[in-house]
C-alpha cells in the first residue's frame, strides 16, 4: 500500500523570537521534539516517530518554550538524544516517502543537520532519500481559513474532532491535527498534490 509521512519539530525559542525571526543573537533554532506519522493513503497510521533531542548551543530551555510546548529541562536532560543520532534514525523513517510538514520545518532541520556536520558529527542516511514538501500552501488554498492557525489548531478550524493524546504545540499532536486536515479535505474531493503517496 501506498504510504506518506507527515511531520513537524518543536525547536528552540524565546520570548519574541518568531516575531524576530529568530535573529537575537545565539537564538539558534535547535530541535527539541521530532515527531512523524507515516500514514497509508486511508489515512489510517501505520508508523510513529517521536524523538526527544538536546539542543547543544542553548542547552538549557526557556521557560517561555517550556510553558508553550510542555517540555521540561528534566524530560530533555533525562530522554533527549544527541541531535546526529535523533536526526540519523529520523530520516531513515523518512526514506523513500514524500514527507509533509506544515511550513518550514524542513529548512529548520536542514539548519540542524548542517550544525551536527559541522560539529563532526556522522549523521545516518541524509535528505536525499525523501521527498520533502510543505503542505501548508496546499491547504489554504482548499480552506482559507486554515491561513491564521498553526498547525496544533488546523482541526479546531476546521470543524474536526480533536486528536487524541497531547497538547498544541507536542509535535506528535501537531502532526495528528495536520493529518486529520489532509484527510479532511481529501474526503471533500480534493487531491494531494503529485507524487505525495509512494510505496512502501
Amino acid at each position: 500500500m501506498r504510504t506518506f509521512v507527515v511531520f513537524d519539530l518543536e525547536f528552540t525559542s524565546w520570548q519574541g523570537a518568531l516575531e524576530q525571526d529568530w535573529g537575537a543573537p545565539g537564538q539558534l533554532r535547535e530541535i527539541v521534539q521530532i515527531g512523524a506519522l507515516r500514514l497509508r493513503e486511508d489515512f489510517s497510521v501505520a508508523e510513529e516517530f517521536e524523538a526527544l533531542v538536546r539542543p547543544v548551543a542553548n542547552p538549557r530551555l526557556s521557560a517561555y518554550f517550556t510553558e508553550l510546548t510542555g517540555i521540561d529541562q528534566e524530560r530533555v536532560d533525562r530522554e533527549g538524544r544527541p541531535p546526529a543520532e535523533a536526526l540519523g534514525d529520523f530520516l531513515g523513517f523518512c526514506r523513500g516517502q514524500s514527507v509533509l510538514s506544515h511550513g518550514n520545518d524542513m529548512i529548520v532541520l536542514g539548519e540542524n543537520l548542517g550544525w551536527a556536520r559541522a560539529r563532526g558529527e556522522e549523521v545516518g542516511n541524509g535528505f536525499l532519500g525523501a521527498h520533502f514538501l510543505d503542505i501548508r500552501p496546499w491547504l489554504n488554498s482548499l480552506a482559507p481559513r486554515t491561513e491564521a492557525v498553526n498547525v496544533g489548531r488546523l482541526w479546531q478550524v476546521l470543524g474536526l474532532a480533536r486528536p487524541g493524546g497531547g497538547q498544541e504545540h507536542s509535535a506528535l499532536f501537531d502532526c495528528r491535527s495536520l493529518a486529520a486536515a489532509i484527510e479532511h479535505l481529501c474526503g471533500a474531493g480534493a487531491a494531494l498534490p503529485e507524487g505525495c503517496l509512494r510505496h512502501s
